[in-house]
Formats: structure tokens, C-alpha cells, sequence
């Protein structure tokens, strides 16, 4: 059986890119997008930054007060302002459609993993070879059928394919990705990330622990800040320190994740690249101007965000069984509280009377007996479905 050959394509500042490429009189600039930061006064936070923008120490989820602060500083230092605009998801959406779109023509496998992130398994007998032939163009050829093909011939194919891929995304989106290949999704996604922006890296089997070793734990997807802390109290801090503590110690620290994470320092990734794009969840969230524990005002606002999860929902024709809340309060304590119904919905209705009863308590002693204002509310579905036809 022929190994796997997995790529990951990730585009480099999606958002900032696309507001860049639409607007020329940003060609150049540090760009936010986000919440509007208001003077230095705004309550949300950076979708993205641009990399002239994470110069300045402005990066993702970072508070867009943060942000604004951070460029007046570099503004002082004779650098240019930051531009900060509010997300238009419409172009990004677009964008993206047109980006996934030439990708399934590309590959016999493709998953969406995100607005900007997409995997291509090129590895079954199907495979793209990307030089086309005279007047054509290139297309999916049956290389069960070319017994003289060798694995390296695979592996070379699909850094043709990646770099074909590259060169038309910056042809027809004027947008930059980048590209890693590796023998799973792991390893891909980790080496997409290594070059950025417009990088390309490659990572065979016999390369990866190599390719592991000297990185920073936090670079396998996963390991957050809380879990890097209990890392390094153990005097783990690269992969490769990572590898030298037992199943049994991992099990300890962190239980059934330990074990993923013990086999992700060894590069084992069995997780398949699926054809198909299945939203994991549904959310929207707000954050207000002013911390409030209006009650009419911000039941209104559990309403009004349900409708917008709800739409989404039933555009994207899913049912949904679990509904869940978010609250932040003033001090940024945040508590998330969910229901999981009997069977599947996609009522209106349901959804709204379930956020009400998950909302309701944080107005009284049950979940707020302090009267802590309110910053944030977030509606989401979850355990989603296809409805039966």
C-alpha cells in the first residue's frame, strides 16, 4: 500500500489580504480587521492582521484597544497608522468559493477546513498531475495504471500540484497561500505554517521527526497556553522533550488528550481528509459598548442573536441537538452553559426558548448573585446534521 501524501493549503491573512487586494489605496499599509477600535475605546477584538500589521505586535484575537494602542505607538515611532476596518464577509465568503472551487478540480480529495484552510489527499490511485498535456489542460489521471511510477514520483507530483496551485491563486484571486506537504494532516499543517507568507515546505515520512524535534510544542495543533504551562513545569518546551515523556505520564497530566498528544510528538496522525464540509458549530457573539444587566436589553439581544444563528442554520439546511450560551462578564470571568435536546431541530422556536432558559439565570442569584454587568453574550448550535430527504 502506497503511503499518504497530504497537502494543506492556508491563505497568509485572508481577511487583510482580500481588503488589500479590493481597496489599492491599502496596498502597503498595516491592516486590522476587526471591531471598530473606536479611538482606543473599542470592546471587540483583531479577526486578522496583515503582516506589515503583526510588525507592530498586533495579531489574532488580540483586544482591539490593544491594537490601537499598538499602532498609535508605531505612529510615534514615524511608522504609518494602522487601518482598521470592519470584516465584510460577504468578499471573504466569495473568495473562498472561488479558491475551493478550482481546488476540486485539482485533487480527487479536498476538505474544507475553514473559510481559508483546506486539505487535498492525493494519495489514492487517483492522482493530479499537474504539467498538462499540449492544448489541454491538467487532470486527474489513474496512476494505478502507470506501473513504472515509484513513490517519489508521487511526492514530486504533488510539489508540482502545489506550486500549480499557487501560481493560479495569485493569478485569478491576486492572493498569496501557503503550502506544506507531508505524509498526514498533521504533519501538513504544521508545515504550512513554517514559511509564511507565500511558503511552500515539504515533509516526507523519513523527515519527520527531524522536521518535529526542534519546534515548540505549541506548534501542535492543540496544545494551548494552559497546556504549554504543565509542559513546561515538566521541563517540556520542544517536541522533541515532548517524546521522551510516557504514554503513562501524558495520561496523567492531561488523560485521553495526553494520548493524542503523545502521538502527535511522534508525527502519527490517522485522521482521514474527508470529501465532504460539515460545520462542527454555529455561532454568533457581541460585545457591548457598555457593560450592562439590562434585562429588557440584553434578552433582547439573546433573541435577536438566535435569529441571526438560526438563519445561518437553515441555509445551511443542518438540524441542530445542542444549544449553548456565552457569557462574559465585566471582570472577562466567562461561563458557557448548554442544553442537548432528545432528538435533532431546526425550530425556531426550540432555539429561542432554550437560550432564554440558559440566559435567564445570570439576571438573578442562580448564575450571577454578585449583579456582575454583562460584556459579551454568544449564541451557538452545535451537533449539527444533515436533515433526512
Amino acid at each position: 500500500m502506497s503511503e499518504r501524501i497530504v497537502i494543506h493549503l492556508d491563505m497568509d491573512a485572508f481577511f487583510a489580504a482580500v481588503e488589500e487586494r479590493d481597496k489599492p489605496r491599502l496596498k502597503g499599509l498595516p491592516i486590522v480587521v476587526g471591531a471598530d477600535p473606536k479611538n482606543g475605546l473599542g470592546r471587540g477584538v483583531v479577526s486578522t492582521a496583515n503582516y506589515k500589521a503583526r510588525e507592530y505586535g498586533i495579531h489574532s484575537a488580540q483586544p482591539i484597544s490593544i491594537a490601537w494602542r499598538l499602532s498609535e505607538e508605531a505612529v510615534r515611532k514615524g511608522k504609518p497608522a494602522a487601518v482598521f476596518l470592519e470584516p465584510n464577509f460577504r468578499a471573504y465568503s466569495e473568495t473562498s468559493g472561488k479558491i475551493m472551487d478550482y481546488l476540486r478540480t485539482k485533487a480527487d480529495i479536498v476538505e474544507e477546513a475553514s473559510i481559508d484552510e483546506a486539505y487535498l489527499e492525493i494519495s489514492s490511485p487517483k492522482i493530479c498531475h499537474p504539467d498538462p498535456p499540449a492544448g489541454g489542460e491538467g487532470s486527474l489521471q489513474d496512476s494505478s495504471s502507470d506501473s513504472g511510477r515509484t513513490q517519489n514520483d508521487l511526492w514530486n507530483d504533488a510539489m508540482k500540484l502545489a506550486k500549480e496551485i499557487k501560481k493560479n491563486i495569485k493569478a485569478t484571486q491576486k492572493l498569496t497561500c501557503s503550502i506544506g506537504i507531508g505524509p498526514n494532516k498533521l504533519i501538513a499543517k504544521i508545515a504550512a505554517s513554517r514559511q509564511k507568507p507565500d511558503g511552500l515546505t515539504i515533509v516526507k515520512p523519513d523527515g519527520v521527526q527531524n522536521f518535529l524535534d526542534p519546534l515548540s510544542v505549541k506548534e501542535i495543533p492543540g496544545i494551548g497556553p494552559k497546556s504549554q504551562e504543565v509542559l513546561v513545569r515538566e521541563g517540556v518546551r520542544t517536541i522533541q522533550d515532548l517524546r521522551k515523556l510516557s504514554k503513562e505520564k501524558l495520561n496523567e497530566l492531561f488523560g485521553k488528550w495526553g494520548l493524542d498528544m503523545y502521538e502527535r510528538a511522534q508525527g502519527i496522525d490517522e485522521s482521514p481528509v474527508t470529501a465532504e464540509y460539515e460545520a462542527k458549530s454555529i455561532g454568533e457573539q457581541e460585545t457591548y459598548e457598555k457593560d450592562t444587566l439590562d434585562s429588557s436589553f440584553l434578552l433582547s439581544r439573546i433573541k435577536e442573536l438566535s435569529k441571526s444563528v438560526y438563519d445561518r442554520t437553515r441555509k445551511e439546511r443542518f438540524l441542530f441537538k445542542t444549544v449553548s450560551i456565552t457569557v462574559r462578564f465585566h471582570d472577562f470571568e466567562t461561563k458557557t452553559r448548554a442544553h442537548t435536546l432528545d432528538k435533532p431541530s431546526a425550530d425556531i422556536t426550540t432555539l429561542e426558548h432554550q437560550t432564554l432558559q440558559l440566559f435567564l439565570p445570570f439576571l438573578d442569584n442562580r448564575e450571577n448573585p454578585e449583579k456582575k454587568l454583562i460584556r459579551l453574550l454568544g449564541v451557538r448550535v452545535e451537533k449539527l446534521s444533515a436533515p433526512v430527504k
